[in-house]
């Protein structure tokens, strides 16, 4: 199988926030590279970067935060190079986002169809009323909104259909990259089966790339083809779905995944639960950020960061467990390519 054309690389990047405390390193030092036609799913907990990731990827931080290091290359091009107008052409155009709750995005006072024909116009000032009204109609269809839906309101519609109109504005300017963050917070186990389905229809249909930003670990093995994982700021692990979910090399992605409820367990058997607590971004801990909580963790994960590196073909970790250093106590372990 021949490999995929790289879409867009993220180099060194770090976001920070500026707060009364002290800065606040959400994002630090971190580096991949998203694949044209793939899903990548970024997995974490709670506040460890995921959405800010998303975000950055956008340049969309607002103050106090701030993109402090590296670069963003799209198609070749470091976007952030880009001046605000360059910026307001790109957003949209090649990479859109699916917010986690509609609702709140959409405007309130505005009608569906409203919504889609100002996507198309601002970007496409010279498309006339009627021939962007009657894009925005087969699009919404091709979703499954039917035309006489396109006049409500976005309180008229149910939370599945408003999510629809959001997957909707990011494909109406056939962006090359849409970023869904946590775009199934919001909805029941049906509407998001529903969702998943149609997220691999739009990625098999539109040919576009889509970087699904989620907590829900089920949803990334369901329609994931390779997985990123964040710990507080850090990416800690990449891979393939396949290689991640059998066999997890940093111990916090073990730790997520097997903290995820299973009904094969033995009822004598308890859930795992991983120790400790997220760590306080404005004094993080040095070396590894995970080391307090590691049941494997070494002397010199307490003082020094290691790499992230590539161990195996298409697989990246960053953990002392996997490298080599004169202070290292224990013997590097070897992983299945």
């Amino acid at each position: 199988m021949a490999e995929k054309e790289v879409l867009m690389q993220i180099k060194d990047l770090s976001v920070t926030y500026e707060t009364r405390l002290g800065p606040v390193s959400a994002v630090e030092g971190v580096s991949f590279d998203i694949l044209k036609g793939e899903i990548l799913g970024l997995v974490g907990e709670s506040g460890c970067g995921k959405s800010t990731m998303g975000k950055a990827l956008m340049r969309m931080i607002q103050p106090p935060g701030r993109i402090s290091s590296g670069k963003l290359i799209f198609d070749g091009e470091d976007i952030m190079t880009y001046d605000e107008n360059q910026m307001r052409d790109f957003r949209g155009r090649k990479i859109s986002m699916i917010f986690q709750d509609p609702m709140t995005s959409l405007n309130p006072v505005q009608r569906v169809d409203e919504h889609l024909v100002e996507a198309i116009q601002v970007h496409e000032p010279k498309t006339k009323p009627s021939d962007a009204l009657g894009r925005s109609n087969t699009l919404m269809e091709r979703l499954g909104i039917q035309k006489q839906r396109m006049k409500n309101y976005p309180h008229q519609l149910s939370g599945g259909m408003r999510q629809r109109v959001m997957i909707g504005l990011g494909l109406v300017l056939n962006a090359n990259l849409i970023v869904a963050d946590e775009a199934t917070t919001s909805l029941d186990v049906i509407v998001e089966a529903k969702l998943v389905d149609q997220l691999k229809e739009i990625r098999d249909e539109f040919g576009v790339t889509l970087l699904v930003i989620t907590h829900n670990i089920a949803l990334v093995a369901e329609i994931s083809d390779r997985v990123a994982v964040m710990y507080a700021g850090h990416l800690v692990e990449l891979g393939t779905v396949e290689k991640i979910f059998d066999n997890p090399l940093h111990p916090y992605t073990y730790g997520l995944l097997s903290s995820v409820p299973n009904i094969k367990l033995d009822e004598r058997e308890e859930l795992y639960k991983m120790g400790g607590e997220p760590p306080n971004l404005t004094h993080p801990p040095k070396g590894c950020r995970f080391h307090p909580r590691c049941p494997k963790a070494m002397p010199i994960c307490e003082t020094i960061e290691p790499q992230f590196q590539e161990v195996a073909r298409g697989r990246f970790v960053k953990c002392w467990l996997y490298e080599n250093h004169p202070d290292k106590t224990t013997k590097k372990i070897e992983v299945a390519a």
